[in-house]
């Protein structure tokens, strides 16, 4: 990544964790669903954010800002019926 600019209107990327592994993406609102996609989450997968040391889990419906140094993990859904 060059400067860690992009061509859209050369906004820098901020760094995320997501299962440890770290990603570069835009600073900015996003659909969880979305954001998913971009780091390379199953969709069939939760995503977890950590939130003041406690793990929360969001909605692929919920919005997300990221601002950078947030910290996520992905995990199998639980509950359901069977």
């Amino acid at each position: 990544m060059k400067d860690e600019q992009t061509s859209e209107g050369n906004k820098k990327r901020v760094k995320v964790d997501v299962d440890n592994h770290p990603h570069h993406v835009l600073p900015g609102t996003y659909l969880v669903s979305d954001f998913k996609v971009l780091v390379g989450v199953p969709a069939e997968k939760d995503l977890d954010q950590v939130i003041n040391g406690n793990l929360t889990t969001l909605s692929d419906t919920d919005q997300l800002t990221i601002s950078g140094g947030e910290v996520f993990f992905s995990h199998v859904r639980r509950g359901g019926s069977s």
